[in-house]
């Protein structure tokens, strides 16, 4: 391999979300030369995503940005992004990555982020980032406070029309660019791969994806986002300003027959809190959620929870059966109620189903640490040592272990960065006791200093 793709770290952060932004500040602020491979084009994970967080309802962007930066500008931190680890393997006392950088075809060198291309680009597709409900370019900035500002080129809908490279005043364009190997070879790594959600495309009883103006908790994000794709709250299907809206609970988890059967944890509170938002923003209209249990485990969440009942939010206790399309748009709600009602139906003008939580990226093949039952990391000490791996030298943060909310994956991402730090310091000790022992004459610390002043 060509050694100008061979790397050398103290430490590697695998995954560029909160969780692996905070170990590697950490590890980066104590003066470890730190990696961190993302496979997105910009760092900054689900967290960037969001609109606000709870129970305080601060600002998702306000916190995830300066970290993000942070990142960029810090001195002992590489960024590795749209990447893709093929294998982690402990090798001669060492962790070694083998990486894959997917093509931007764009020369990241060059770019500088002036967004010309994105701007002359005549092929318009459907933004993931906005929850599909704008369009995007083929090529662009994967969304505003991106890092790095740089463009990536979608070859699958790219037309070839050539505009962008005409265009470009850097000439940064390349159509040709291939996928480069790395070979990054670290002493410890942090595995912080965050979480996936569930499909709202896998439950036929809620529409496989087909019922208009059912959408997941993710895309209920970008419409309350101040930067979402419309700037309000409308339905998706036909711009109409909702007069009710409903969640499911449970829609992704705690659901044998989807294979979720654990409980993912959030899933009740960022329902109440994007409630809590549509009430503000639609003070008019009806919400309702639809809950077998309300889960608020955390510190001041009950209060959160009684906060949204006083707001006027209603909650069902009811296990939702099924999902059908009505009249003008709205959706029907079967659901059996639970307080003696029995099985009943309404109608809602939107339906958010709130998805679970599952694994972001699986190790099996590529990395020999052990995954529970739900497919999560395993972590041998999962109460006194939640970041501990049954590999050396390889630690877990946030949700690649596990369900939880933001203020957990925040806190287990230092533990991880101690637990990484104590690691290194400890191999540096063994390494100058080694080099003791081996000294001439076996001398001890005093008696070399001894030696070396006569």
């Amino acid at each position: 391999m060509d050694s100008a793709h061979e790397y050398e770290f103290d430490a590697i952060v695998i995954g560029g979300g909160i969780g692996g932004l905070q170990s590697a500040l950490d590890l980066a602020d104590q003066g470890y030369r730190t990696a961190v491979i993302e496979k997105d084009a910009s760092i900054g994970g689900k967290m960037i995503r969001l609109s606000k967080v709870f129970p305080t309802l601060d600002c998702a962007s306000c916190i995830t940005t300066p970290k993000m930066a942070a990142a960029a500008h810090h001195e002992q931190i590489t960024l590795f992004t749209y990447c893709d680890v093929n294998d982690i393997e402990r090798k001669d006392g060492a962790i070694e990555a083998s990486v894959t950088q997917r093509p931007r075809y764009v020369d990241i060198d060059k770019c500088i982020g002036c967004r010309k291309c994105e701007y002359e680009c005549p092929v318009s597709v459907p933004d993931v980032e906005q929850g599909g409900f704008s369009g995007r370019k083929a090529i662009r900035i994967p969304f505003s406070n991106a890092i790095p500002q740089k463009a990536v080129l979608d070859v699958t809908n790219c037309m070839l029309c050539g505009k962008c490279a005409s265009i470009c005043p850097t000439g940064a364009i390349v159509y040709n660019q291939q996928p480069e190997s790395y070979r990054i070879t670290a002493k410890t790594a942090v595995l912080a791969t965050g979480f996936e959600l569930t499909s709202i495309n896998d439950k036929r009883q809620y529409g496989m994806g087909e019922i208009p103006n059912v959408i997941d908790s993710m895309q209920m994000e970008r419409l309350l986002a101040p930067h979402g794709p419309y700037g309000r709250v409308l339905r998706p299907s036909d711009g109409m300003i909702p007069d009710s809206i409903a969640y499911v609970q449970c829609a992704g988890s705690r659901d044998a027959s989807m294979g979720v059967s654990y409980c993912s944890r959030v899933c009740c509170m960022y329902a109440i809190k994007q409630a809590m938002l549509l009430s503000g923003s639609l003070p008019l209209a009806d919400i309702t959620i639809y809950y077998m249990d309300i889960r608020a485990f955390g510190k001041n969440y009950e209060q959160f929870y009684q906060n949204a009942k006083a707001m006027g939010i209603e909650f069902v206790k009811a296990k939702v059966a099924s999902l059908d399309t009505g009249e003008d748009g709205a959706v029907v709600v079967h659901y059996e109620d639970q307080q003696g009602e029995g099985t009943t139906t309404r109608e809602h003008d939107m339906v958010v189903l709130s998805a679970g939580m599952l694994p972001g990226w699986s190790p099996q093949g590529q990395c020999p640490v052990s995954i529970g039952g739900d497919g999560f990391i395993k972590t041998i000490q999962p109460k006194t040592g939640p970041s501990l791996t049954d590999l050396e030298g390889v630690f877990v943060a946030g949700t690649a272990a596990g369900p939880k909310d933001i203020v957990d994956t925040i806190t287990e991402a230092g533990g991880a960065a101690m637990e990484a730090a104590k690691y290194l310091t400890a191999l540096h000790e063994d390494a100058t006791e080694g080099q003791l022992e081996s000294s001439p004459q076996g001398l001890g610390d005093e008696r070399i200093k001894e030696a070396v002043h006569e």
